[in-house]
Formats: C-alpha cells, sequence, structure tokens
C-alpha cells in the first residue's frame, strides 16, 4: 500500500466547507475528497507550530520525547519516518517544507522539490508536475512510495492579487472582505476582514493545490492502491490560534481516503486523534517494523469503522517558537472542556511570530473597545491557568479558571494532565506541579530549555 500525506501550512480547519466554512464554495477539490472517504471531527496537531508539529509527525512522539522542542532537529538516536520507510523497501517523495518536515538533518529523501523549486510553494501547476515525476519514479523502480505534500498556502504572505509572489499562481477564485465570515475568536474590525479575505485567497489556491495532486495521483494509476491523508500543521497565523493550546489552535481538518476499505461520506464524531497516531499508523499498514518507542498508536482500527477506548481527550503543547525564548504550555481537551497550563512568566510580554494587520487592528481598538482590550491583554498577558467550557465557548473567550461551578472538572483535568505527563517523561512535570513557585518553575524552564543564541565570536 502506497501513502501520500498531504499536508497544508497555517489552514483554520472551519475553512473547509465540510467542517462548516464560509463561504461554502471556497475548498471544492477538498469536500469532494472528503466524501470519498472518512471526515474526523476530532483531530487534533499535538504542537501548533510548523517544525515541532512536522517532528511529531516524523518521529511519533511527543516533543520533548524526540528533542525536537521547537526549531530545532530531533535528537540523532531518534528513528524516524524517512529512514523507516525507505529500510522498509518504500521510495521516499517530498513536496515542500523539506527543512521543516525532515527531523534529523543526515536523512535524505529518494526525490525532493522545496519552496523556491515549487512556484514559491503556490504553485497549482509545479506540485502536479512534480508529483507526476514522483509517480514516475515509483512505477519504473517498482517500488511502493511514501510521499508527503507539503502546501505553503495558506502560510503567510496571504494572497492579495495586486501582490502576488514572484512565481506564485492566481488562485481559481479571489475573495473579498464582503465574502468573509470571521471566527469568533477574532474581533469584527474592517483590517481583519480584509486580511482575512487574503487569507481565503490562499485557500483557494491551497485547494487548487490539493487537487492538482489529485489528479496527477488519478493518471498515475496509483489512486486504488494509495492511503491519502490531508491535514494542517496547525491553526491559522492570527491571534488566538497558532503558536497556543486553545482550541482553534491545534484543531486540524482530518480527512483519510483508504479505496477498498473505507466506505464513502464517512464521519468519526467520536474519537480524539492526533499527529502522534500517523507513524504508527504508517507502520501498521505498511507491516515495516516499529521503533521500540512510539507516544502514538495506529488509527487503522478506526479507519476500519471500529470503535477504541482510550481516545477521549488529546493533550497537546507548546515549548519554544521560532526564534525566541521558551513560552512552555500544556494542554488538555475533551468535547465538553479545555484546560491549559502556562508555564512561562505572565510578566512577560507574549507575541506570535506572525500576527499580522490583525493584531496591529486590535491593539489599535483596545482605546475605543473594552472588549478587545481585555482580549489582547490576555493574549500578551498569560494567567499560569485557563479552562473553558468547550461545548459553550469554542472560541475560548471566557477563562473558567476561577469560577466555583468548574471546581470539580478543573481538578479532574489537572489530574489527567499530571498523569499523561508523568507516562511521558515532561521534564515541565516539576513545573506544573510546583506551578505557583515561580522560582522553581523558572529553575525548570532554564534546565529545559538551555539558550540557543550564539555567542559572539570575540574579535
Amino acid at each position: 500500500m502506497n501513502i501520500l500525506l498531504f499536508t497544508a501550512d497555517d489552514l483554520h480547519a472551519e475553512s473547509l466547507g465540510v467542517y462548516g466554512g464560509q463561504p461554502a464554495d471556497l475548498t471544492p477539490n477538498l469536500d469532494k475528497f472528503a466524501g470519498q472517504g472518512m471526515q474526523f471531527q476530532q483531530a487534533h496537531v499535538n504542537v501548533a507550530i510548523c517544525y515541532p508539529c512536522r517532528t511529531v509527525i516524523g518521529t511519533g512522539l511527543y516533543s520533548h520525547n524526540s528533542g525536537g522542542m521547537g526549531f530545532m532537529p530531533s535528537r540523532p538516536d531518534i528513528p524516524n519516518v524517512i529512514d523507516i520507510m525507505k529500510d522498509g523497501g518504500y521510495l521516499t517523495g517530498i513536496l515542500g517544507k523539506v527543512p521543516h518536515s525532515t527531523p534529523k538533518p543526515t536523512s535524505s529523501w529518494d526525490f525532493s522539490f522545496d519552496q523556491k523549486e515549487l512556484g514559491n510553494g503556490r504553485s497549482p501547476k509545479l506540485y502536479k508536475q512534480r508529483a507526476e515525476d514522483f509517480f514516475a519514479k515509483s512505477k519504473k523502480e517498482q517500488k511502493p512510495f511514501y510521499f508527503m505534500v507539503n502546501s505553503h498556502d495558506p502560510h503567510r504572505p496571504y494572497c492579495y492579487p495586486n501582490k502576488l509572489l514572484k512565481n506564485a499562481e492566481m488562485p481559481s477564485k479571489i475573495y473579498k472582505p464582503e465574502d468573509v465570515t470571521l471566527p469568533g475568536f477574532l474581533p469584527n474590525l474592517p483590517e481583519v476582514k480584509e486580511e482575512f479575505a487574503a487569507y481565503l485567497n490562499s485557500t483557494r489556491r491551497l485547494d487548487d493545490t490539493f487537487g492538482a495532486v489529485m489528479e496527477a495521483l488519478d493518471k498515475s494509476g496509483f489512486a486504488e492502491s494509495t492511503l491519502v491523508i490531508f491535514m494542517s500543521d496547525n491553526g491559522i497565523a492570527m491571534p488566538f490560534a497558532k503558536c497556543n493550546t486553545w482550541f482553534h489552535s491545534s484543531r486540524t481538518p482530518f480527512l483519510v481516503r483508504w479505496p477498498n476499505t473505507i466506505k464513502t461520506g464517512m464521519k468519526d464524531n467520536t474519537h480524539y486523534v492526533s499527529t502522534i497516531d500517523l507513524l504508527p499508523t504508517f507502520l501498521e499498514l505498511t507491516g515495516i517494523p516499529k521503533p521500540e518507542k512510539l507516544d502514538g498508536r495506529s488509527l487503522l482500527p478506526l479507519l476500519k469503522g471500529q470503535n477504541e477506548d482510550g481516545r477521549e481527550y488529546v493533550f497537546t503543547q507548546i515549548d519554544k517558537k521560532a526564534g525566541s525564548a521558551a513560552v512552555p504550555m500544556r494542554a488538555i481537551q475533551n468535547k465538553k472542556f479545555g484546560y491549559i497550563y502556562n508555564a512561562f512568566d505572565s510578566k512577560s510580554r507574549y507575541k506570535n511570530n506572525n500576527e499580522g494587520r490583525t493584531m496591529k487592528a486590535m491593539e489599535a481598538a483596545t482605546t475605543t473597545n473594552k472588549h478587545i482590550e481585555s482580549r489582547v491583554n490576555l493574549f500578551r498577558h498569560r494567567p499560569i491557568e485557563e479552562f473553558y467550557d468547550l461545548e459553550k465557548d469554542p472560541n475560548c473567550l471566557v477563562n473558567l479558571i476561577d469560577n466555583p461551578e468548574y471546581k470539580t472538572t478543573i481538578t479532574q483535568f489537572k489530574k489527567l494532565l499530571q498523569k499523561n505527563m508523568t507516562l511521558t517523561n515532561d521534564p515541565i512535570l516539576k513545573a506544573f506541579e510546583n506551578m505557583h513557585n515561580r522560582s522553581i518553575v523558572d529553575q525548570v524552564i532554564k534546565q529545559t530549555y538551555p539558550s540557543t543564541k550564539k555567542k559572539k565570536k570575540r574579535k
């Protein structure tokens, strides 16, 4: 069986029509694909940042167990999907996001083209051409394949038709601010709607790229013998999503097509699945021996329509962002509630790497809008603990951590998070257990995240 894993870059899950996105016609190729297999409703990435998220995919381990706790490779001793699949007789290929998707620098793909060779990662035509080349190589070498296709859409810079990136293609449809329905975690400001319209353009081009690659797969004759998975590496690169542990930070669309096994039009509304489960799935599917240690477990029983216990929760984390100090966060979610522990000092000013015009507009509005002011303050200076009623408040607008009505549930969630941190040898456990002792927490953070700043050379 062949494997094709297609990832979007910074895609808001609810942008897809099949996840209730508006405008409804934004993602026609993905919506069609969703009807050909199984759509998971409770799917998350374990780290809502591209590099460490992809390291989880490639190793099947939580970040603290692989060593990839930020924009850094996994430890040299950690097995990864590239080497494992090659040793199992598979042809490995990748399009886009190559360094981020290569857990260990010494591992090499059999077939590799990166952003500059793919129209800045934004050319459906070039993705299709390279996909056709890869399928031809697989056929010529008579090898099954593991093919990771990574769109650079809808990552910033978003698609403004009058400022098209060099070598990028125009999407098949352009959107305007009046077409925008904003997610509930973003304020309804004109500048935000303008930027979100450009994001929609990028998302449409992502859909164009996915459709082009699926055409290449159909043309190759491999479609019936290929498991195809579509997902995003994290939520949208706007405040209250990417680089955090709120619901919309980690939630991902998760679509799977497995011909002759998954019935068409299937939906799983119950089981929590996450990126930690991908490598175990690939290895069980192919029969390739598993490494001694994996934190996830195979999705094959779910894909075959079976029920599984132990999938009632998902655990997510943040450790380090690109080029910045450690901002450790740990979270547990189920369908009803979400609990977050923020280990970094709330006196520090938290900042995303991709805030864009949206945060500038929000900060400008703080002088006249008390609600937006409180939202910006929460974003910039995180409390130690957060708790949300996700059924009533999926946008995580009201922190219930001090609400006495939820005290019992909060205690339960904290114990579950503590148990998972213990089982996975999370180095932040001691900080969690001493969260109100700042000196202990700071010591744990210093020991866990050594400074990566380069020392200046003496003249």
